[in-house]
């Protein structure tokens, strides 16, 4: 599923597990870093509507230049499609 510069795969699981996916297309190894540190605080906002299970989160190179907000909102925009 896709939600905004975010591809998620999701297998339902007993514990939360994420992961992040970055491309090279993305930058070079800073800017990758930049891009899964900013994923991992989206989804700290919004873990806890998050169901439980295991995540790949696969990020275009938009998700480092759009606002924060709109990168939680994508976030909140996965748990609300996986939760259905």
């Amino acid at each position: 599923m896709r939600a905004g510069p975010l591809r998620v795969r999701f297998v339902a699981g007993p514990d939360l597990r994420v992961a992040y996916a970055v491309s090279r297309r993305a930058g070079n190894a800073v800017t990758r870093n930049r891009i899964r540190r900013r994923l991992r605080a989206a989804v700290d906002v919004g873990a806890s509507d998050l169901p439980t299970g295991a995540y790949l989160i696969a990020a275009d190179v938009d998700a480092l230049t759009i606002e924060f907000s709109d990168l939680c909102d994508a976030v909140a925009e996965i748990a609300h499609r996986v939760s259905r």
